[in-house]
């Protein structure tokens, strides 16, 4: 099934209608060459999509030569690289290309935000449009499925994730071979390729420890003792993790430091499957004691994909006091506290009473299984 993402329209009028550069960042295997071959084919422009892992093209658009690039680029409207991230300084190259020939179109995809940002940022500066695509979105799956046939496939979403390749399989073997084939082969590839790492072989080992820690407050100090590692290091890994799309961190709220705690992020990861073949558990929603994490990580993921294809400036935390009163998650929108309670069961809450004696004027919300479709599809 081929899911018409978020970013199709908002890309596409971009391209149309700016000169700027467009970037689109995202996880390996999350369709980013697809969305953008989607993209091209509605653009009556003369294309030429690059590969940038033929050398014949890496040459060229890696030579700082502008006539060079000139000569591949002759009697084209627009050019598409793939993979962009695996050509030495494209962004300079990018940035003599843009300069001289301002009414080229371009479009370039990576995998590796941290290394294509740190080639684009500084030379291309005011010259870019960037967006990040995700694993799919139930914001996106509401374009054809309502609410009941999502509900219906919510265990599915919370074992096996929203990598689109998932949407075709059928059975729970060919999706567990996929998910542990995409961690073997994609998840660390960019950071073991790009980045000089000392601990390779620690990647996987942190990431067991931060899947089991998901909803609970990281100490990179402990984390670091178990793995023999300091914690500079292991600040380090998951910033890379971060910059590869695995994983992101969700910080503590605080306006009273002497009663909420801020010191330790929370992270979480971007897809769920990635998360339990990690841990080697696909076992079925029953049988799991890890649901309340599930839950929680499914539904701050979704509601980070949302706020990111809606282009909300919305700061997001989580709300921790001393004494043990807690939120989940806190937005701040427009000057206003949006506080919200992650429950798998189907109870009603109430918030707790130093939330409301501490910022009277924020609103607090139960999210479960009753309500969990508005507050990861609706418009803001």
């Amino acid at each position: 099934m081929l899911v018409k993402r978020s970013l199709f329209s908002n890309i596409k009028d971009k391209l149309l209608e700016s000169s700027k550069i467009i970037v689109l960042y995202g996880p390996r295997q999350v369709g980013k060459t697809t969305l953008t071959k989607l993209i091209l084919q509605e653009i009556p422009l003369k294309k030429l999509e690059i590969n940038a892992d033929e050398q014949r093209y890496i040459e060229v658009l890696s030579s700082r030569n502008l006539d060079k690039m000139k000569l591949l680029v002759e009697g084209y409207d627009l050019l598409f690289i793939d993979e962009a991230q695996r050509i030495p300084d494209i962004g300079i190259n990018l940035k003599i290309l843009h300069d001289s020939l301002p009414a080229l179109k371009i479009i370039a995809t990576g995998s590796s935000s941290f290394d294509l940002a740190n080639q684009t940022k500084e030379p291309l500066t005011g010259r870019t449009r960037t967006f990040t695509l995700f694993p799919i979105a139930l914001c996106e799956l509401k374009e054809d499925y309502n609410a009941f046939e999502i509900q219906s496939k919510l265990e599915e979403y919370l074992i096996y994730g929203m990598y689109p390749e998932l949407l075709s399989l059928s059975n729970a073997k060919d999706k567990g071979i996929y998910l542990r084939e995409l961690c073997s082969s994609y998840l660390y590839k960019d950071i073991l390729e790009i980045s000089s790492i000392r601990h390779p072989s620690k990647i996987n080992d942190l990431l067991r420890l931060l899947a089991f820690q998901v909803g609970s407050q990281v100490s990179l100090s402990e984390i670091g003792s178990s793995l023999g590692m300091s914690k500079d290091t292991v600040a380090s890994y998951i910033t890379l993790l971060e910059q590869s799309f695995v994983v992101f961190r969700l910080p503590g709220f605080s306006k009273n430091l002497r009663k909420e705690v801020t010191k330790m992020d929370k992270i979480y990861f971007y897809d769920l499957g990635i998360r339990n073949a990690i841990i080697n558990n696909l076992s079925p929603v029953r049988s799991r004691n890890d649901i309340g994490q599930l839950w929680e990580n499914f539904l701050i993921a979704e509601r980070m994909k949302l706020l990111n294809y809606q282009s909300a400036f919305t700061n997001t935390y989580f709300w921790r006091t001393y004494t043990g009163a807690e939120l989940d998650y806190v937005e701040e929108r427009e000057g206003r506290l949006h506080g919200f309670e992650f429950k798998y069961g189907e109870r009603p809450g109430k918030p707790p009473r130093a939330w409301l004696e501490s910022y009277p004027d924020a609103s607090y919300e139960r999210i479960n299984q009753n309500n969990f479709y508005n507050f990861t599809t609706e418009e803001l």
